[in-house]
């Protein structure tokens, strides 16, 4: 590779020369160019049905966890809502994706799945309506974390687990296995919670 000041000195002469011929160059305009997808860009439908833009979460830490009723990892329902307790006055927000995707163990309606979810583990935190999160009919937001993180770190199972950071970057998956209060991911949630110290 050339030595960036060698590369530029040869830029410089192309362009003088180019110049001298009576030429002119475009410069690129890097205003034109798309700027990096965030997980702010994306947009769900709540468990109510209105519009739940994941931009109204920026500055905050969001745990985002495809979730199913009948599951043999739906005891996990307490888990998400100790840690929401825990840490939602420091900037944690977990959001609960209902999917019917693996072993069809949410065939529930919304309206079932809210009742489920508040008699059995008075829930809390904010929920989506039910999307596919695989394939190709996969919602939005998981086609793009599918993208940042290849199959592997893809959900596999109910109650697999995206930890979005203040700026709507993605810093961590957990698979189904990693309860909520595992302590891999309740230090990957205090690690990222310091930083909206400063905002």
């Amino acid at each position: 590779m050339s030595p960036p000041s060698f590369t530029r000195r040869l830029g410089g002469l192309a362009s003088a020369a180019v110049a001298a011929a009576g030429l002119s160059v475009a410069e690129p305009n890097r205003a034109d160019a798309a700027p990096t997808p965030s997980a702010h860009d994306f947009q769900f439908t709540s468990i109510d049905g209105e519009d739940l833009p994941l931009s109204q979460f920026a500055g905050k830490v969001v745990l985002i966890v495809n979730t199913a009723s009948f599951c043999g990892f739906t005891p996990q329902y307490g888990g998400l809502q100790a840690v929401w307790e825990r840490y939602r006055d420091r900037g944690l927000v977990v959001l609960g994706v209902p999917s019917n995707d693996f072993g069809s163990q949410e065939p529930n309606t919304e309206d079932r799945i809210k009742q489920f979810c508040s008699v059995k583990f008075n829930i809390t935190f904010p929920m989506t309506s039910k999307v596919r999160v695989v394939g190709a009919a996969a919602h939005p937001f998981y086609a793009w974390a599918q993208q940042q993180v290849g199959f592997v770190g893809s959900p596999k199972w109910n109650f697999h687990k995206y930890l979005v950071g203040p700026d709507g970057h993605l810093l961590d998956w957990f698979s189904s296995m990693t309860g909520p209060e595992s302590g891999k991911l309740v230090k990957a949630i205090e690690a990222a919670l310091p930083e909206m110290a400063s905002q």
